[in-house]
Order: structure tokens, then sequence, then C-alpha cells
């Protein structure tokens, strides 16, 4: 059985009421997530929080998921819902805020691609960008499954991506 298949069959779980099931999917995607919504949220507690309420609206949703996607864009989907839905609602922390809550030890983001560099390179795209970078080059999603992800078509991805590669391009050549 496909890891995708096997996801599926791990939403149906969950749908029917299966705890173990949920776990299980937590698991296999929480550090992918974490990622992803790490350098959406730009702030670790946040990006704590967010995966957290995408877990709580999987298990509340999941019997809404009809297999027209991944279980894994699906997931995608459910994760930046959340993260657009509370960032939305919170301004940005502040400067000062940031060092308050910086946390030494080592997290689920410093296992994915990164590094002050990367992270402070995607802060500075522009969020629909961002987006799409975070999804092609952290999480390793196709061009199909981050327009699922994103609700947007391919060549919209490809755009963004392309515009993201060359900020990221100036960046590495230092102007």
């Amino acid at each position: 059985m496909k890891r995708t298949d096997a996801d599926a069959c791990v939403l149906a779980r969950v749908a029917d009421g299966d705890t173990a099931a949920l776990a299980e999917l937590y698991e296999r995607y929480a550090e992918p997530l974490f990622a992803f919504l790490f350098r959406l949220a730009g702030d670790r507690g946040t990006a704590e929080e967010i995966l957290q309420d995408t877990m709580l609206a999987v298990w509340r949703s999941a019997g809404t998921f009809q297999r027209r996607s991944s279980a894994s864009t699906w997931l995608f989907g459910v994760a930046r819902r959340q993260a657009h839905n509370r960032l939305r609602l919170a301004a940005p922390p502040a400067a000062a805020e940031l060092y308050e809550q910086a946390d030494a030890l080592p997290g689920p983001e410093e296992l994915a691609v990164g590094g002050d560099w990367l992270d402070a390179v995607l802060a500075g795209l522009p969020p629909t960008q961002r987006e799409v970078a975070v999804l092609h080059f952290v999480v390793d999603l196709a061009h199909q499954d981050i327009a699922e992800v994103l609700r947007i078509p391919v060549g919209t991805v490809k755009s963004r991506l392309h515009l993201a590669r060359t900020k990221l391009r100036e960046s590495l050549n230092g102007q």
C-alpha cells in the first residue's frame, strides 16, 4: 500500500473517532507541518499553537476528506487555513518580544532545511511567495500539490516560485 493510500486510510480512522490514528498522523506529519508553519508565522510558539489548532481541525473535519487530493496535501491545506486564521487576527510580535520568546533548545525547525540565513531570506519574501517557497523547498511538495494546498493554478505556483528563486539568488549573490 502506498503512503498516500495508507494516509487516507488513517484519515478515515480519524473520521471514525480513532485517537490512535490521530496520533499516527501527528507522528508522521508534525515535523513537516511545523517547518511550514514556523516559516509562515516566524515565531516558534505561534507555530506550535497553529500546529495544535491544525490537529484539532483534522480531528473535527477528517470526515470531509474526499480523496480528491492526497492526504498530505489535504493536511497542509488545513494547516494553511489555520495559520491564516490565526495570523490575520494578531499583529506580528515586536522584535523585543521575539527575542524574549527565543528558546535555545533545538526543535523540529532545526531538523528541517534552515539556518539563520534561509529564515531571514524567507521572512523577507512576500507572503504569497514565502508559502510557495516553503512548500517547495522545505516540505518538498510538487507543483500540483502546492497548487491544491493553496487553491491556486499551477502556473501561479510556478511564477511565484520563480520570483522567490530570483530573490533567493540575489540574496546569495549579496545584492
